[in-house]
C-alpha cells in the first residue's frame, strides 16, 4: 500500500510512476477520490457525534418543557450518527480497494519499458567452452540417477519430480552451504510455514496481478506460498519493533508452489519451471532511509553466492514494466546455461519500500522518538538459492564429457567431500 500522505502531496510522480509500469494512472484519481470521500466521511461523522454527545448532556440540566423537544433532536442525531459511521465504514473499505490497486512507487533510475528492456549492470564470469556435445540438465540428470521426471509425472503430474540419490544430496549440500553463508552474513535462519493466511498473501502483494499464480487450500482458507518472503513479511505484521534491532535480517527455507498460469509450452522439459521446488530467501526489514543500500547488500550476498557455486552470471536491472505490484525496484542474477546458450533467472532481489509494511501494519520507534509516533518499516527480499533451478545450472556449467559432474569447491564440505559426481548408468 502506498503512503498516502505522499500521494496527496505529489499525485503527478504517482501517475509518473504507474505509466512506466505499464499500467492505468487513473488508478491514481480513483485512490484521491476515495481519500477525499473518506476524509469527508470521517469528518462527517466525527462532528455528528460531537453534535450528538453535547445534545444529550444538555438533556440533564433542560427544564421539564424543552425536554421532550430535546429528546428527540438527541435521538434524531444518534440515527444520524448511525448513518454517517455506516458512510465512514464504506468510505474506509472503498479506499482501501482503491488503494489496494496501485503499485508501489518505482525507485528513480529504473529502466523505463517492459521484459526485453531491463539493463545488464555487469556479467561476472567466463561463458564456459566444451570440447564435447553438451548434454542438458535432465540427460544428465538421469545419467547421474539425479532427477526422476517421469516418476515425478505418475505421482504428481506434469511439473513434478523426484530427486534422487546425489539429486536429493545436491539439495541438502545447496541448502546448508546458503544456510551457512547467511549466517555468517547476520541473517536468523528460519524454517517457515509454507501455508499462509488470506491476510499474509494479501499483504505482500501476491493476490493482484499474482493471483494466478497461487495455489489455494479452500477448505481451510489457505495459500501455498510462492516463496517464504510472504511468511517472513507477515512474521513480524502488527508489531512495533525495536529500532535497535534494525536491520532485521531472516534467511527462510520453505517449499513452494506456482502454478505456472500462463507458462504454457515453456520450459516443459526439466526442473527449471516446475510447480514446487525449495528456497532459501533472504528477508530484511529497515528504516525506509536505509532501503537502497540494504538492496545491494542483499544483491551482493546473491552475487557471492553465485560465484562461489562458479557460475557465469549477469546482473539486470529490471525494467519498471516488468516489476511486481510490491517492488519499486528488482535486480535478477541470471546464470548461463549451456544446453541454451543463454541467460537464465536463478536469483531476484526487490526493495519493497514500506508498501508491504503500510499493509501488514509493520513498524518501528525511531531512535530519536519522532513526534509522528512509530514509522513504517522498509521490508526487502532477495533469494540465496532457489534449488531446483541451481541443481539444473550446477549439473549443466560443471558437466564433463563422460556425464560426470565437477563439484564447485565450496560445495565440496556438504556433500561428504566428493569432488566429482560420476554417472551410475
Amino acid at each position: 500500500m502506498i503512503d498516502l500522505r505522499a500521494l496527496r502531496d505529489d499525485p503527478d510522480l504517482f501517475r509518473r510512476s504507474q505509466r512506466s509500469r505499464g499500467g492505468d494512472a487513473a488508478a491514481v484519481d480513483a485512490v484521491l477520490a476515495a481519500d477525499e470521500r473518506r476524509r469527508a466521511a470521517v469528518t462527517a461523522a466525527d462532528a455528528l457525534r460531537a453534535e450528538s454527545n453535547t445534545a444529550s448532556r444538555a438533556i440533564q440540566t433542560a427544564s421539564p418543557d424543552d425536554r421532550p423537544a430535546m429528546i428527540a433532536r438527541a435521538k434524531e442525531l444518534k440515527e444520524s450518527v448511525r448513518t454517517a459511521e455506516a458512510e465512514e465504514t464504506e468510505a474506509d473499505a472503498a479506499l482501501r480497494e482503491a488503494a489496494y490497486g496501485l503499485a508501489n512507487l518505482v525507485e528513480e533510475g529504473v529502466p523505463e519499458g517492459g521484459e526485453d528492456d531491463s539493463v545488464v549492470l555487469e556479467t561476472i564470469g567466463d561463458v564456459p567452452t566444451y570440447d564435447f556435445d553438451v548434454r542438458d540438465h535432465v540427460d544428465i540428470g538421469q545419467l547421474l540417477g539425479a532427477i526422476d521426471l517421469e516418476r515425478g509425472a505418475k505421482v504428481s503430474g506434469a511439473r513434478f519430480y523426484f530427486l534422487t540419490g546425489v539429486g536429493a544430496l545436491l539439495e541438502f549440500a545447496l541448502v546448508n552451504l546458503a544456510m551457512e553463508r547467511a549466517v555468517a552474513a547476520g541473517f536468523t535462519p528460519v524454517v517457515a510455514p509454507a501455508l499462509v493466511r488470506p491476510e499474509a498473501m494479501e499483504g505482500t502483494g501476491f493476490l493482484g496481478a499474482h493471483a494466478s499464480e497461487v495455489y489455494r487450500v479452500d477448505a481451510d482458507d489457505l495459500y501455498l506460498v510462492g516463496t517464504s518472503e510472504v511468511a517472513l513479511a507477515a512474521m513480524h505484521s502488527d508489531e512495533i519493533l525495536d529500532a535497535s534491532t534494525l536491520p532485521l535480517r531472516y534467511a527462510g527455507f520453505s517449499s513452494c508452489f506456482r502454478r505456472e498460469a500462463g507458462s504454457y509450452g515453456q520450459d516443459t522439459r526439466g526442473i527449471i519451471r516446475v510447480h514446487w521446488f525449495d528456497k532459501v530467501e533472504m528477508f530484511s526489514f529497515c528504516p525506509p532511509d536505509e532501503a537502497q543500500a540494504e538492496h545491494r547488500r542483499l544483491l551482493a550476498w546473491e552475487k557471492e553466492f553465485l560465484t562461489a557455486l562458479e557460475l557465469p552470471f549477469q546482473v539486470l536491472d529490471i525494467a519498471a514494466g516488468d516489476l511486481g505490484s510490491s517492488a519499486a525496484r528488482k535486480f535478477d542474477c541470471e546464470a548461463w546455461f549451456p544446453s541454451q546458450g543463454r541467460y537464465r533467472e536463478l536469483t531476484s532481489t526487490s526493495n519493497c519500500t514500506t508498501f508491504q509494511s503500510r499493509r501488514l501494519g509493520v513498524r518501528y520507534r525511531p531512535q530519536d522518538g519522532a513526534a509522528d509516533g512509530p514509522a513504517h518499516v522498509a521490508t526487502l527480499n532477495g533469494t540465496l538459492c532457489a534449488v531446483a533451478r541451481t541443481i539444473a545450472c550446477l549439473l549443466e556449467v560443471h558437466q564433463q564429457a563422460d556425464g560426470s559432474v565437477r563439484v564447485p569447491a565450496a560445495l565440496v564440505p556438504h556433500l561428504g567431500g566428493r569432488e566429482v559426481l560420476e554417472p551410475v548408468r
